[in-house]
């Protein structure tokens, strides 16, 4: 599962604040808020061949996690998404794509937490990149269960897509040592969360179930799954899951930009009843038949 260089990526153009660099010159300043406390928000956004799927949910989430961190002044929403367009054309993209569309609460003018220190307004990156789905949906993912507990909203709300991903990257540590391919991370009632990158399903008696989104992110992905168990007439509820209801399911799979629709294989060395099961390919193919309705095209 570990990502390799995609020499397409050699000579990538990449927008940081106010003009398009070669990658080797995209650089924020020392001063930068996420330099300083990893005080920025940020989306993972996929490019199809239809184009940019779910940009307006995913641009809404990026707005809304800014708001809620006081970021001011924000860009203008138009001004992203026409950077966002730029960048892809610079490079000349047109699937296969990974977006991570970055806005830090920008320079300070002198070291310190205290946000009146950023003077100069939100600083925008456009990182995109050559990358198809990472992860493999025919085989399907291991995951272990790590000790790292996901933030509940006492600590620090998943509904702010934030940079501040030490949490997330303590679980990986954990499923990198144990040889697993992601963690999957409980809330501070021992309930099932997400992984340390997506969102998690599980399938039993022909119904769909997923955490509540108390402790998780609510994925731009995990809600459009949702979406379209409700137009295929799935059964889909929202409930605290326990390690065991996930060891003993039908099939689980997890949701994610970086990686669509992937099934989970095993969870803690209990194996899973089935990899690519019935109902997981039907929502599959769902999914796969959405991209035209939810894309924006850049031509």
């Amino acid at each position: 599962m570990l990502q390799t260089f995609d020499e397409r990526n050699q000579d990538l153009l990449v927008f940081v604040r106010d003009q398009l660099v070669h990658r080797t010159e995209a650089k924020v300043s020392v001063f930068d808020s996420s330099v300083q406390g990893g005080d920025a928000v940020w989306e993972g956004i996929r490019l199809y061949k239809e184009g940019i799927f779910l940009l307006d949910r995913h641009l809404l989430r990026l707005y809304e996690s800014a708001h809620a961190m006081q970021f001011d002044p924000l860009p203008d929403l138009k001004f992203i998404k026409d950077k966002l367009i730029e960048t892809l054309r610079a490079n000349n993209m047109d699937k296969d794509v990974h977006i991570r569309l970055t806005l830090t609460r920008g320079e300070k003018i002198t070291s310190g937490m205290d946000p009146r220190l950023n003077q100069s307004g939100a600083c925008l990156i456009v990182l995109a990149e050559w990358k198809p789905p990472v992860y493999d949906n025919k085989e399907g993912v291991s995951i272990i269960t790590s000790t790292i507990r996901r933030n509940s909203p006492n600590h620090l709300d998943s509904k702010i897509h934030h940079n501040n991903l030490i949490n997330n990257i303590l679980a990986k540590i954990q499923a990198n040592v144990a040889g697993a391919d992601a963690a999957l991370m409980l809330d501070v009632h021992g309930f099932a969360s997400e992984l340390n990158g997506t969102n998690i399903f599980a399938i039993r008696n022909e119904s769909v179930l997923t955490p509540h989104a108390d402790a998780c992110l609510p994925g731009i992905t995990r809600g459009l799954v949702i979406e379209l168990c409700e137009e295929l007439g799935i059964p889909l509820v929202e409930k605290n899951l326990s390690l065991t209801e996930l060891y003993n399911a039908d099939e689980v799979f997890t949701t994610g930009s970086m990686g669509e629709l992937t099934p989970v294989r095993s969870i803690d060395g209990r194996t899973i009843k089935s990899v690519n099961g019935n109902l997981l390919n039907r929502i599959r193919k769902a999914f796969e038949a959405t991209r035209s309705k939810y894309c924006t095209p850049i031509t």
